[in-house]
Order: C-alpha cells, then structure tokens, then sequence
C-alpha cells in the first residue's frame, strides 16, 4: 500500500485534518493578491478580472448593442416568416363582384321612391392585340411607365405613397399596374390593411403565373374610365363613338388621362377643369416622348381631341340623369367616397330630394319656359333652364332642375359655374355694408334710407379719387339722387358699384362666402365690379347663399344626400356645422328691402306664389342668362334661364327668346319661381317674416343747390336726367309705392306709410301711373298707390339693367 496521503488537489494547506476541503470557501480562497504558498503559478495560467458594474439611472433604458442586434434579428425572422406565411396562404382568388358592378340605387329623402338606377354596366372585353401599340403606350405613360421591366411591386413608390399618407399630404398613388388590376378584379377599393396585404402577395404570386401583356389586358379591360364605362372599348365608344382600333394617340392619351379621375376630367362634364386636364394630357404625351413611343414632330403637331357629348343610358332620361350626376359630384367632391369605388356599385343612396317639389319644380319650368319655345324662332333654340331649391331651416336640397333631359342635354344647369349671376349678386353688396357697419365716403352709414347718386354711367369714386369704373344703368336712365331701397328695387348699377367701393370690394367677397358663394367660385373678384355680379355661380350655389338670409343669417352647407350605405352598412357623412354668417339685424334688413322689390321693384311676377315672399332679378350680360333668386321663410329657390348654342356649347344672347324682345329676370324667371313656389308649399301654413330690421334714418332728398352725395359732381343738378327738367320731375320719378305687407310682419320703416293689406298696388314693373303735378314733396311720396312716372330723360321707368361698361360684367336685374 501506499504511504502517500490522497491527492484532492487544490491548496494542501487549505485542506481539512482529514484532507477535505472546508465548507466555508471563503476560508479556503488564498486573497487576491497573496502568491501561491509554493511561489507558483495558477495552473490554468488565468488572471481574475474584477465584475461589470449594475447600469443604473438613465441608462438602463438604453438597449445595449446585444439587445438590439437581437431585436433587429428578431424583427428580420417575423418579416421572413411573415413573408413566406403570406405567400402560401394567399391564393390568387376568383374575380369578384367588383369585377360586374353592380347597380347604385337613388331614392327620394322618403327612403323609399326610387329615382334611379345607374346599373347598365357598359363593359366589353377585347384581347390585348386587337387594343394599338400607341394606346397601350399612352396608359403606359399615364399609369406606369416601367411596367414591362418591374417587379409587380414598386416598393419605393408604395413607400413614398404610404408616407405622404401619413403626414398628411393627400393620398398618392403608389401602386404598379399589376397591384391596380389585382385591386380591381380580384380584390375591391376599400382602403384597409388586410387588403393591401392580400393586394401585395396576389400581385407577386399573379406576376409570376402570368405574363406582362396577359396583366395589361386585364388592366384595361377592367378600369374604369367615367361615363359608366369600363374597359378601354367600351370607353373609346363613349367618348369618341368608335373602336379602339380606330383612335388616334391624341385620343388614346385622353383616354388614358381619364384614370387619374374619370369624373373631374369629362371636359363636357366639367368644361371648368379643362386646364387640368390639358396638364394630365400634356403629361402622358410627354411620358410617351420621353420612353420613344412618340416623336417630337408628331407631339407638336397635336391638337387636343375634343371628346363627343355623352349618350347616356336611357334608364337616366329626364331629369334623373341629373340628379345622379349631382348626387355622384357631392359624394366625390365632399370625399366621402371616390368615384371608383362609387362605380362598383351596390351603394343606396338617400337623397334630400321631395318628390312633391321635385315634379313641381319641372313643371313650373315646363309651363313658363319650354312650353313657350317655337321651333320656328331661332333664339328660342338655344334656351336652356336651371333652377335649385333649398329648405332654409336644414340647408336640405329639396328640388333640382338640370336641364330637358339629361340623354338630349348632359351638361347640368343646376350646378354649372359658367354663367354670370348678375344683379342676383347685389344683395350680398347690402348684406355687407350692414354687416361691417360701413358708410360712405362722407362717413354716412349705409342703410336702406341711405342716398346715393344714381347717375347713368357716374364714376365710381375711391378715397384716393377716381377708380376709372363707369357702369352705366339699365337704357342709360339717370336717377339722381336716389335711397338704397329704391336703388335696389330699379338695379342701378350706378349706386351699388358706388357701395362695393364703400364697403370694401374684400369685405364684399368675404360676406357672399360667409353666406354661402363657394370661395373659388369663377370671377368671384374683389372689384368694384363684383357687385354687378360677374361671378359665374350656379343656381345651387346662390340658392345656398339666399337660404343664409333666409334663416336670419345663419349659415349651413347644402346638401344632396341624406344617407348612403351598401350591404345594411352606412357611411359616414361630413359635419355640417350651423354658424352665424352675418348678424340677424343685417341678414333681417337685406330680406326687407328684397321683400321691396317683390312688392313694387323688378320682381313683382313673384308675386304669385301668394305668400310673403323677398327676391332680386338679374339678368347676365349681353343677356345670355336671366336670374330670379328668391324664398319665402320656408323656401329658397333660384331659377336660372341661359343662352346656349345645342351644337358648339357657345353662350348666346337671348334676344328674341319666348317671343320676347329681351329676357330679364322679372319675366320667365320669376314667373317659374312663383308657380314652383305656390305649387311646392301648397297645403303647408303661410309663413310671414320674422324680421328684426334696421331701416336706419330718412334722409331729406337734397334741394337743388345742394352738392351731390357721396359722390362727384355730375354737372348741373337740374340736368342730372339730361333734359334740363326740373327737381320735380325727377322726384316724381324717383317716387314708388310703398310696400304692401302681403301677409307678413314687416319692421316699421322711418316716416313710411304702408299701403292697406287689403288693396296693395302691385303694377307690372314697366308700367307708371300719372301723378298730380301739383302733388310734390314728401307728403305726396307717401301717398299709397302712386307709381313711378317717367324720368327726367323721357325715358320710361323700366325695372332692368342693360350691361355694365365695356368688360366690367353684367349690370341687368
């Protein structure tokens, strides 16, 4: 046996009696810098490093470099695993039902009167050879110009396009033409997360099961290019009435211009955004330069194509067509569902529309305007109608009346922007002046009861001096000194060019958008002139803003739709917020002094509504359009009757019209008014306003030796008609008939005697009564029933305007 002692390794000296090593290891471990009892080395030949000291404070928030190599790994295995999931999840579906559209369905605001159904689904496939080499290229230049040498996605683009998203500047398009036609065929429109995924993988599984041109085929045969067409055949038929083999490359680049937004950019449709898309055609022409699809020789030498008016489906006949195209037009414009996925169909839309009202509406315009056309008088080929109705209390379109018939005339009168509105614009000129509290330029305040210089052709006249604007009255008719009650009721441009200076042109156009004029509304200019009403409006548009004064200046944007839903699910509506656009006072005192000019001014055909009823005339110049713009406390409508040639689209007078030497806004207008008005609110309690008016005091007509108004000399006062007749005379021309109260509250006006209820004095605009000579001053201004005699001029006393100086707009009632 061995004598020698077990070996355990370790320090011997640390051992135990027995040659175990101690329970306690701190015993047993030699100090950190004591050498080995030997002098040796540690046999492993390592030296112990003190420990990492605890992050503490601030720092322990901050990943270490491991922490984040890891999540950066992690982060990369979830988007590979999600990646391969995806793609063998995801199959290439059956094409869906947006693939067949079908039909929207439009019904009254009862819910459940139809109105139309926009479901003729105008579609016809064609291979992709039979579509020429310049058309495809012309989308190819329009939508995706790399489409035959990318992948099926574009990542960067979709990246671009999901940041703009983000931060707010508008949805941009950042999809290829393989993930469009995925979105059209397979999938749908609706903007969620699961379909763009499944939008993502389709598109890279589809890109590689098929090729390129099998993809453009598709793309074409499904897009949707407006006019209820789908697919590029079917779009060349609508637009230019022919094959597509046919088109030209200017017209296949319209064509293709159309997918960027098919509804803006019908030129006929919309002829007020033919500039943009003169831009969206440049652009795709220059694409196709660009890639050497088109030489520059043949760019320059094109023209733009102009395309052929539509010729839509008979099921929208009359005025459904209309009231479709206006209903599709809100729903864009306000985004509350583009037209793309508007076209899939499948949608039903509510309106605001009464029936009642609506077929009244189309019959007043039957009765006194088309039913008075003669196929033997030339003008009369050029009529054209619009009219829109609003309820005040709920800015609901209740009435619209777009045109003969929507498959004869596709262009909508109710809500196109191309005609001036003119002297239907003044009362926004009153409405401002009583809102801002202006005054004259000698810092008289404007009210009713205020006098102006209502010479033929004055100049309008600035702090600084002369403005250079002359307009001139209605048949040149001078009107000296004359109130803005008066001047309101005979339209003299004279005095409300005069108050648009006083006013403020700005302060001007700031009230009629306060009111409800769309601020971009075609030569809405803050000019003297503005308050002859250049502004190109539509009849929704004014309607909207008379319903402001309507509601004692309370103002809420008009709407066409009352709810829309698909599948039992609505969605949403914008907020329509009630604001106070102008003071009650100044909204108030504007109906008072329209309620004027229904009772004795240019409007009195309005008069047979029967009820209380306020409105203004106007009449375009040259006389191409003829306004009357009225309401009732429970009705605001405008009618609009405008000169247009059937076959070039040219504005044209309407001399001669009707059987009628000149149009103007007292005759078929206002006439049209009164029978939609009466016929409309038939069975419903006559309403009398309720005005809480600021007539503002009388002022004395100036003798005449006293200096003119707020305004230059125009020469000797005595002259001031041009004939050199005397003070008298003129005031009797100036004298009127005081307003009848027709049943409503009226304010009390200043030293103004009201004529009987009973036996109102209401003679047609053009007609004057004789006066005792003898009968001056005024005392014999307030005798009831007395009407204007002739002017100082020898002129009769006529209640229109005859269009203003030289480019300076319309300037008639």
């Amino acid at each position: 046996m061995s004598q020698e002692p077990p070996q355990h390794g370790g320090d011997p000296g640390q051992q135990g009696p027995e040659g175990w090593a101690p329970r306690d290891a701190s015993a047993a471990a030699p100090t950190p810098d004591s050498p080995h009892p030997n002098g040796a080395q540690d046999p492993k030949g390592r030296k112990k490093h003190p420990k990492r000291p605890k992050r503490t404070g601030w720092r322990r928030a901050i990943p270490t470099w491991r922490m984040t190599l890891g999540g950066v790994l992690l982060l990369a295995l979830l988007i590979v695993g999600g990646f391969i999931a995806g793609y063998q999840l995801i199959d290439i579906p059956a094409a869906n039902a947006a693939a067949t559209a079908q039909a929207n369905v439009y019904v009254y605001a009862d819910g459940k009167t139809v109105i139309a159904r926009d479901g003729e689904i105008n579609r016809e496939k064609i291979p992709l050879d039979r579509i020429p080499p310049t058309i495809q290229h012309a989308v190819l230049a329009a939508e995706d110009r790399d489409f035959y040498s990318e992948d099926a996605i574009d990542i960067k683009a979709t990246l671009r396009a999901g940041w703009n998203t983000v931060t707010g500047k508008g949805r941009q398009g950042g999809s290829t033409i393989t993930q469009q036609y995925v979105k059209n065929y397979y999938l749908g429109q609706e903007q969620t997360v699961i379909r763009k995924a499944k939008e993502f993988f389709i598109s890279i599984k589809l890109d590689r099961e098929q090729s390129k041109d099998d993809i453009l085929e598709g793309y074409l045969n499904t897009s949707y290019f407006g006019r209820n067409a789908y697919g590029i055949q079917a779009a060349s038929h609508a637009y230019y009435g022919k094959d597509v083999e046919d088109l030209d490359t200017g017209e296949g680049a319209y064509l293709a211009s159309l997918l960027n937004a098919p509804s803006s950019y019908d030129v006929v449709a919309h002829p007020e955004n033919k500039k943009a898309v003169l831009a969206r055609w440049d652009y795709v022409l220059d694409g196709m330069v660009k890639h050497d699809w088109l030489t520059d020789a043949d760019r320059e030498a094109m023209t733009f194509p102009v395309p052929d008016k539509a010729r839509p489906a008979t099921a929208l006949s009359g005025q459904r067509g209309y009231i479709v195209q206006a209903v599709e037009d809100y729903l864009t414009t306000n985004k509350i569902i583009d037209a793309d996925t508007l076209a899939t169909g499948g949608y039903r839309i509510t309106t605001t529309l009464q029936k009642k009202k609506q077929d009244a509406l189309v019959e007043a315009v039957d009765d006194n305007v088309l039913s008075k056309t003669s196929d033997e008088r030339e003008a009369d080929r050029n009529v054209r109608a619009g009219g829109a109705s609003i309820d005040p209390a709920n800015g609901h379109v209740v009435a619209l009346y777009g045109g003969v018939d929507y498959t004869k005339q596709y262009v909508n009168n109710a809500t196109r922007r191309d005609y001036q509105v003119g002297s239907t614009f003044k009362p926004f000129v009153l409405a401002a002046a009583l809102a801002n509290g202006s005054t004259t330029q000698k810092h008289r305040a404007i009210t009713p009861n205020t006098r102006y210089d209502g010479t033929n052709k004055r100049t309008v006249q600035s702090a600084a001096g002369s403005t250079g604007y002359s307009p001139a009255n209605e048949d040149d008719v001078d009107y000296g000194s004359i109130t803005v009650r008066e001047a309101t009721d005979k339209s003299v441009n004279a005095v409300y060019a005069q108050m648009a200076q006083d006013v403020g042109p700005q302060e001007v156009k700031d009230t009629a958008v306060a009111l409800g004029i769309p601020e971009d509304t075609p030569d809405l200019t803050a000019s003297p002139s503005i308050a002859l009403g250049p502004a190109t409006a539509s009849a929704v548009d004014m309607a909207s803003a008379y319903a402001t004064l309507a509601d004692h200046g309370r103002q809420r944007p008009h709407t066409l739709v009352a709810k829309i839903s698909k599948d039992g699910t609505a969605l949403d509506l914008p907020a329509r917020n009630t604001r106070q656009a102008i003071s009650r006072e100044a909204a108030d005192t504007t109906t008072s002094v329209l309620r004027s000019v229904v009772d004795g001014g240019t409007g009195t055909a309005a008069l047979g509504a029967g009820r209380p009823a306020a409105g203004k005339t106007g009449t375009a110049e040259e006389d191409r359009a003829a306004w009357f713009a009225g309401y009732t406390p429970d009705l605001a409508t405008v009618i609009a009757v405008m000169g247009q040639d059937p076959k070039t689209g040219v504005q044209k007078p309407l001399y001669g019209a009707l059987g009628l030497a000149r149009m103007n806004g007292g005759g078929a207008p206002a006439q049209t008014w009164a029978d939609y008005t009466r016929a409309a609110l038939e069975g419903s309690e006559v309403q009398g306003f309720d005005l809480q008016a600021d007539e503002g005091p009388e002022e004395p007509d100036p003798d005449e030796s006293a200096e003119g108004e707020d305004t230059e000399d125009t020469g000797d006062t005595e002259e001031a008609g041009g004939t050199g007749d005397s003070r008298e005379k003129r005031d009797s021309a100036r004298s009127r008939t005081p307003d009848a109260p027709s049943g409503a509250s009226r304010a009390p006006r200043a030293r103004r005697t009201a004529t009987p209820a009973a036996a109102p004095s209401h003679a047609p605009a053009d007609e004057s009564t004789d006066r005792d000579p003898t009968a001056q001053g005024p005392d014999a201004r307030q005798q009831p029933g007395i009407r204007p005699a002739r002017p100082a001029s020898g002129l009769p006393v006529t209640r229109r305007e005859r269009g203003g100086q030289d480019h300076h707009g319309p300037t008639r009632p």
